[in-house]
């Protein structure tokens, strides 16, 4: 019988293109200042966990986001980073980079709501991903079952390598690919939670059962 294993999924730091409000999905863009410094306070309050493994996607904002909180930890000395292309965040196509506000009205009116407060009160995570990409001009938008495939290969490839020998695993992501594996695996979470930068969602596995311990967790945020 495997022992406990614990899934420490950190969303990414806050970026420039968070900051301005933009669509970002695999377009990338730098930590902010303050963004770096949110992670840093994020690492040092979880500086006494030690992790067996640690996992990011292959962007720059997930790996510069495990990298600073590595360095704030105690235990992580030897520990390397593996990123995977399977844990990016859902790809939006033609609305990469374009203000929130104008590409979720476009996408809001193709599924034939009045605007962007009418889609996320009334469709769900695959309804909006689904028309996300039908509304998309190129059509290369994901829609849920590319995201979600591409997603579980990753999730599937961690939990298969250390479901045995249990521990403390990282993994540095986004929001919408923490959250559509938490809410995969644990049903009754809102999906509508917006995930913080630099939060904290830990997902235990044992003996084959799911069990959702912090959801968006800021509290163990420790100032210099």
């Amino acid at each position: 019988m495997g022992k406990k294993l614990s899934l420490y999924f950190v969303r990414h730091g806050q970026t420039y293109l968070n900051k301005n409000l933009r669509m970002q999905g695999w377009a990338d863009t730098p930590l902010t200042p303050e963004g770096i410094e949110v992670v840093k306070e994020s690492g040092r309050g979880l500086a006494e966990t030690e992790f067996v493994a640690a996992y990011s996607s292959d962007l720059h904002r997930t790996i510069a986001t495990a990298g600073h909180l590595l360095k704030e930890n105690k235990h992580a000395f030897g520990l390397t980073l593996e990123p995977l292309s399977e844990f990016r965040e859902t790809f939006f196509g033609s609305y990469e980079g374009e203000k929130g506000d104008v590409a979720w009205n476009e996408i809001a009116h193709h599924m034939g709501y009045a605007n962007q407060e009418k889609l996320f009160k009334n469709a769900d995570v695959r309804e909006t991903m689904n028309g996300t990409k039908a509304a998309d001009p190129t059509g290369d938008a994901e829609d849920f079952m590319t995201f979600w495939t591409r997603v579980e290969q990753g999730f599937l490839h961690v939990i298969n390598r250390h479901r045995e020998t249990g521990g403390n695993v990282l993994i540095v992501a986004h929001g919408n690919t923490i959250r559509n594996i938490v809410h995969e695996l644990e049903p009754s979470m809102d999906e509508s939670v917006i995930l913080d930068n630099a939060s904290v969602t830990v997902l235990a596995y044992e003996n084959g059962l799911f069990k959702l311990e912090r959801l968006n967790d800021t509290s163990h945020f420790k100032k210099a």
